[in-house]
């Protein structure tokens, strides 16, 4: 049988309209997330885009490749920044679990009450409970857990961190991903400087991580700074911040 060119023309057309049907229909699927997007919201407080300069959070999220309805769990919560930005990316069909423990700095917690308030956070879980134990039983197969620049602070809190590395492993999907991001100390510092200059050794860190039976999967240098002599407490700096951010994934 003979085609004719018409005829060709026509059946690309539908398969073209079958294909822009398909991709609104999924566009976490067929596009990629527009972080920037979802920073430049305009309902967002002007205290967050204060932090957006040091925290470059288009390239963060990015790099934790956070989509639309996934489930999200948000470890050290504090005040809500990064939860706040989960929440958004995950969109209503999402949800994130905001996570710290009721040892919590107080202004903190008054801010992420506050913020509880805002429509944003209309698809976030507070959860008050033990970094060793963070999460309910019946919440399982997160998506993505994320731990920013408060990891440190376990290292001189009464946390068991074996134990905490474990329950964040068990409560990921096979295959989803533990992003950290922290303050970076000197090498051979360890742990033991995460009271005083609120920093940790990435090494040791990453050691912790991988012994409950997490993969190092990939770095960012987004938020590194070498000329940090990594000496002084991380508030007010002299400098910026030497900074590290971290992919681990659950192996499949």
């Amino acid at each position: 049988m003979r085609i004719s060119s018409g005829h060709i023309v026509r059946l690309a057309a539908i398969g073209l309209l079958a294909w822009s049907a398909l991709l609104i229909a999924t566009p976490s699927a067929a596009m990629a997330q527009d972080y920037a997007a979802l920073v430049a919201a305009p309902d967002r407080s002007e205290a967050d885009r204060q932090t957006d300069q040091r925290r470059d959070p288009v390239k963060l999220l990015a790099f934790t490749g956070v989509k639309t309805g996934m489930m999200v769990l948000d470890m050290g919560a504090g005040g809500g920044y990064s939860t706040e930005l989960m929440a958004r990316a995950v969109g209503p069909s999402g949800k994130v679990y905001g996570q710290d423990s009721a040892a919590t700095n107080a202004r903190a917690r008054e801010r992420f009450v506050a913020r509880m308030k805002t429509p944003a956070m209309g698809n976030v879980v507070e959860v008050i409970r033990n970094f060793d134990d963070p999460l309910p039983a019946d919440v399982r197969d997160v998506d993505l857990i994320t731990f920013f620049f408060f990891y440190h602070d376990t290292t001189y809190m009464e946390v068991d961190r074996a134990a905490m590395n474990r329950k964040l492993f068990a409560a990921l999907k096979p295959g989803a991903f533990l992003v950290i991001a922290d303050h970076s100390a000197k090498p051979g510092a360890g742990t033991s400087v995460g009271k005083t200059l609120h920093r940790i050794e990435e090494s040791a860190l990453q050691s912790e991580v991988e012994a409950a039976g997490f993969k190092l999967v990939g770095e960012a240098d987004f938020l590194r700074n070498p000329q940090d002599p990594r000496d002084e407490p991380v508030f007010r700096p002299k400098v910026p911040v030497d900074e590290f951010v971290l992919k681990f994934q659950k192996p499949r």
